[in-house]
């Protein structure tokens, strides 16, 4: 079943632009609680303000919603899709892992060097990772650090190759300098939205 700010999400997808009293109304819901979704996922540049809907009767004019251009669908699921397909056919498990090293290693290509404590090490890992669109945060945790991932840039696509999720402990073993494992895969976060968590080992 979707959360609510998974179905704003879709809703805007489908109609473009709406004010939070039409999805509050296709809802069933408050337009209050809607709005108070809306602000989350416009602080974490899912949802841009366009402007505002005319006055409806003696009714306040509203802000008009869209998606942003980071949750904006890009339309590249098939051709990568097939890339990968043909990418791993017929290839043994070593030459697999291989590919998929050198793609995380061009992936962290950009970043700080590996260097300092691990909580240094976090934040610049945290920073490739946000230039990466993977809304990613590190959180301290009595095991080891975890980086979590608030957005999967390859949703769309990953229950067809889920070596992309070898892919990302990859990359952050790139980035941090230490193996990741990962704990749990499309999990809904403290905001309703799927995530996915990475413990790092030292």
């Amino acid at each position: 079943m979707q959360s609510t700010r998974e179905r704003i999400l879709d809703f805007l997808n489908h109609h473009g632009r709406a004010s939070a009293h039409q999805m509050a109304r296709a809802f069933g819901m408050s337009s209050a609680n809607l709005r108070h979704h809306l602000a989350i996922l416009h602080d974490r540049d899912l949802v841009e303000i366009l402007g505002e809907s005319p006055a409806e009767g003696r009714g306040r004019r509203e802000h008009l919603y869209a998606l942003s251009n980071a949750a904006k669908p890009q339309n590249l699921e098939l051709l990568t899709g097939i890339l990968l397909d043909e990418y791993g056919r017929a290839d043994l498990p070593k030459q697999t892992a291989a590919r998929l090293r050198r793609l995380a290693k061009r992936m962290s290509a950009g970043a700080q060097p590996i260097r300092g404590h691990i909580t240094q090490r976090l934040v610049a890992a945290v920073s490739r990772l946000t230039e990466l669109a993977y809304q990613p945060r590190w959180e301290a945790q009595p095991q080891a650090p975890q980086i979590v991932l608030g957005h999967c840039p390859y949703a769309a696509i990953i229950a067809d190759h889920p070596e992309l999720c070898k892919m990302d402990a990859l990359l952050l073993q790139e980035l941090v300098g230490e193996k990741a494992e990962q704990l749990t895969k499309m999990k809904p976060g403290p905001n309703g939205l799927p995530e996915c968590v990475f413990a790092v080992k030292q």
